[in-house]
């Protein structure tokens, strides 16, 4: 399972952000080549993230580059990004799995030898898109993820976007159910009001309280606050330790069924603290080998 809690846009046309992206400690960092980037402008920056992915050291955050839609420059953007080895590919507007297939031809038909697969996240921005979010997330094997954006989702609706998010919360809802069937990770739309920082903890929490996975980002200041929002708490570590002692036990009792504090432990229960404790281990917030 890989860490993405955040998810950082980078302008693909500013130089300065794609050289020192490796220092802001996002989780994944979003190499963008479709809206950050006017359309006089696109083939300079294509050449600049090439560039960025075969000469810049970003440290631990996975390397993804949004590319255009594919009514627009996504070939371009595939044959040109793919041979310079990112590790996914962000595809917006995506409405159907026929989207996700066409793009992981173009992927499998550029990626080199040897080459590491790309993976690919669907960024759903349309309705149709999240009524098809479930077909979309078993198109391929490549993905990885589904992606929310609010803000031309909303457009399309003819809704109000609001900062309390009433608007979109069946959208939210069907893209963190339809990737929990798929098995794969989801991700929340922006919080785009980057001095509301009481609004980006507070829209945070719903979005993991919900079940997302992570969020999108569109300021470095908002990662420590989303980081801090989907790490493991302390109390969230004990219950999930104590939880996999009472599986164990039962299991070495030869027992099928568990309990702790009166409550049978099913394997949902199980499955939720084991994904405590791996992201705990992985931050560094418990001992390697505990338990």
């Amino acid at each position: 399972m890989d860490l993405r809690r955040t998810m950082l846009f980078m302008p693909g046309n500013n130089p300065g952000m794609l050289q020192n992206g490796g220092v802001f400690g996002a989780d994944a960092l979003i190499l963008d080549l479709e809206d950050a980037v006017a359309p006089q402008e696109k083939d300079a920056a294509r050449l600049l993230v090439a560039q960025a992915l075969r000469t810049v050291d970003y440290s631990t955050s996975e390397k993804v580059v949004r590319i255009n839609p594919l009514d627009t420059f996504a070939r371009e953007d595939i044959e040109a990004i793919v041979p310079c080895c990112p590790d996914a590919l962000l595809v917006p507007k995506v409405e159907c799995p026929e989207n996700i297939g066409e793009v992981a031809r173009l992927v499998a038909a550029t990626e080199r030898s040897g080459q590491e697969p790309v993976k690919l996240i669907a960024l759903l921005e349309t309705p149709r898109g999240i009524a098809e979010a479930y077909q979309i997330a078993r198109a391929d094997k490549r993905v990885v993820a589904l992606a929310f954006g609010a803000e031309d989702y909303t457009a399309s609706l003819g809704a109000k976007r609001t900062k309390e998010g009433t608007e979109i919360y069946s959208a939210r809802a069907i893209v963190v159910n339809s990737a929990a069937a798929a098995g794969i990770q989801s991700i929340d739309t922006p919080f785009t009001d980057v001095n509301d920082r009481e609004g980006l903890i507070a829209d945070t929490q719903l979005a993991k309280q919900l079940g997302f996975k992570g969020k999108l980002t569109i300021n470095p200041r908002q990662i420590e606050d989303i980081h801090n929002v989907f790490n493991p708490t302390q109390h969230d570590i004990v219950w999930a330790e104590r939880i996999i002692k009472a599986i164990r036990k039962a299991e070495a009792e030869g027992s099928g069924v568990a309990s702790l504090d009166g409550k049978m432990v099913d394997a949902p229960i199980v499955a939720r603290a084991e994904r405590i404790l791996y992201l705990a281990r992985l931050l560094g917030l418990v001992e390697e080998g505990l338990l």
